[in-house]
């Protein structure tokens, strides 16, 4: 049955605990569906109701995790890394059409100044560091006469991320209040999350992971979300003795830092009562799965998603069911499957192809893009299968492994980067005559990104200026680590360049694992 991101919590006991933070009193369900109720007001006297867009730049924490979960309830969010430069963030409220943007109060940094051209509302997050964790209130920067409308329903959008794809300009997807609650559903029941369960979360909350994985699946299961300020290796055990958490989820970079400090922590682990971890967002290694399993005396779950499914598409399943290193786990929500890479067909599961998904937590299309609609979407068997663009096969078991990536994003640790804006970027620099950004392989991000430049008669800059250029423009995770200044790109039989296989070509892969 379709149901909105409110529904998640209607039924839960008022005086459970549902958010916490460090040195904070919890936030009960209670207090979170009342917050939800003035948040709602506090829009509506801001001219803000269903369909307006809402983007949200805060740090990670409690007030991140309940602006995103109160004002999808009334609005349209779209949360964005506050780490992004003021033309990044120009571009993505222009992109998104937002009506207002949710800021600290005293944020008057590259987001309030894209806002503040751009002509977009400011609404101003006011929190008390004595109050439960979480709680906030909102106040609009200048007055409005208009009201906000209805409550969404289940076929309103709740949430809008931005995906990078294989063309310069980021696809926008929305997410539907149904697509969510679906999600959140599906997540909970796979991790068979209860109201005794207690995620720690480290994630990015402008991320579909965090947002879907760690916050809206724990709200849907009446659990606790304890957050934590980001991600800190140094903190991270400190945070777990406090958080006391049955679970935590992260990506695999995260899993890695965290079990480089395991050997010092040992009586933190020893006390901690956790019942899984949970790794998505990238391919987790299997001996990484196999030593965190074996550190933590808790088994590895490894989830396969992405932002069109609202998040997650398959899991490693909970004992006694077997977790497959290497495996990105057994259908977990939508129906999966394999389908012929360039035809509208279905094939057998153990076939190799490219995988596809149908079901209620899909994303209904990218806005405004018929042309990737048509290239991600296909009717067979009288269902709607989106394309992931990856890779894969089903094993004699029923669980998927990939088997290569179709497109040619770049996975920085769970950061998608498109190749194409960057080289947008890279190739406005008025030494630069061409620019092709590409992954090269990296032994704890699985791809990192590098370009390859050729310059202009008569230049003469080096691999720093370029990437100080880049720096500039672009957050720090689309910034290549690796400058590699040609006379010539190498092209294809048909003239075109290559961004698969040129880390090769150029030698960049021996020198990464060495």
């Amino acid at each position: 049955m379709p149901e909105t991101i409110s529904d998640l919590i209607s039924d839960h006991a008022g005086d459970a605990p549902a958010l916490g933070a460090p040195d904070r009193a919890w936030l009960t369900y209670d207090g979170l569906r009342d917050l939800s109720a003035t948040v709602g007001v506090s829009l509506a006297e801001a001219g803000i109701g269903t369909g307006d867009r809402v983007a949200i730049v805060l740090p990670n924490g409690p007030e991140m995790a309940a602006a995103f979960f109160t004002i999808a309830q009334s609005a349209v969010t779209a949360p964005l890394n506050p780490a992004y430069r003021e033309e990044e963030f120009a571009f993505y409220l222009e992109d998104l059409n937002a009506k207002a943007i949710v800021l600290l109060d005293g944020d008057n940094g590259p987001a309030c100044a894209a806002a503040q051209k751009l002509g977009v509302a400011i609404l101003r997050l006011e929190a008390d560091a004595t109050a439960p964790a979480g709680s906030f209130q909102l106040r609009a920067d200048a007055s409005s006469t208009a009201r906000g409308g209805p409550k969404p329903g289940a076929d309103d959008i709740a949430l809008i991320l931005h995906t990078s794809g294989t063309t310069s300009r980021p696809k926008i997807v929305p997410l539907l209040q149904s697509n969510v609650a679906a999600s959140a559903r599906n997540i909970a029941a796979s991790l068979a999350l209860t109201a005794e369960d207690r995620c720690l979360n480290v994630m990015p909350l402008f991320h579909i992971h965090g947002l879907v994985a760690a916050v809206s699946a724990t709200f849907a299961s009446g659990g606790q979300v304890w957050c934590a300020p980001g991600f800190d290796a140094l903190k991270f055990f400190g945070w777990m003795r406090d958080a006391d958490p049955t679970w935590y989820t992260a990506v695999p970079t995260m899993h890695q830092a965290i079990l480089s400090r395991a050997g010092r922590n040992t009586d933190v682990i020893e006390a901690a009562r956790l019942r899984f971890l949970r790794s998505s967002s990238a391919s987790l290694p299997g001996p990484v799965m196999t030593k965190l399993a074996e550190t933590f005396g808790a088994p590895v779950i490894e989830g396969y998603g992405m932002t069109e499914a609202a998040h997650q598409m398959c899991s490693n399943p909970l004992p006694p069911g077997v977790q497959k290193p290497g495996a990105v786990g057994l259908p977990a929500g939508p129906e999966v499957r394999i389908a012929h890479e360039a035809e509208p067909q279905l094939l057998d599961t153990a076939a190799v192809g490219e995988v596809v998904i149908s079901g209620p937590n899909v994303t209904p299309g990218y806005e405004n893009n018929p042309t990737a609609n048509a290239g991600a979407f296909f009717e067979a068997e009288g269902k709607r299968w989106f394309r992931t663009g990856d890779q894969g096969a089903f094993d004699a078991d029923g669980y998927l492994a990939l088997t290569g990536r179709l497109k040619e994003i770049i996975n920085r640790g769970g950061e998608k980067v498109s190749p194409l804006e960057v080289d947008d970027v890279l190739s406005a620099h008025p030494d630069v005559a061409q620019a092709l950004t590409f992954a090269v392989p990296h032994d704890k991000l699985g791809e990192e990104v590098a370009a390859a430049i050729v310059l202009r008669d008569g230049a003469d800059i080096g691999e720093r200026a370029i990437r100080d250029f880049a720096s500039e423009r672009l957050a720090d995770f689309k910034v290549p680590r690796k400058v590699v200044i040609l006379d010539e790109i190498p092209k294809g039989a048909t003239g075109k360049l290559q961004r698969i296989g040129l880390a090769e070509k150029l030698g960049l892969v021996k020198e990464a694992a060495s």
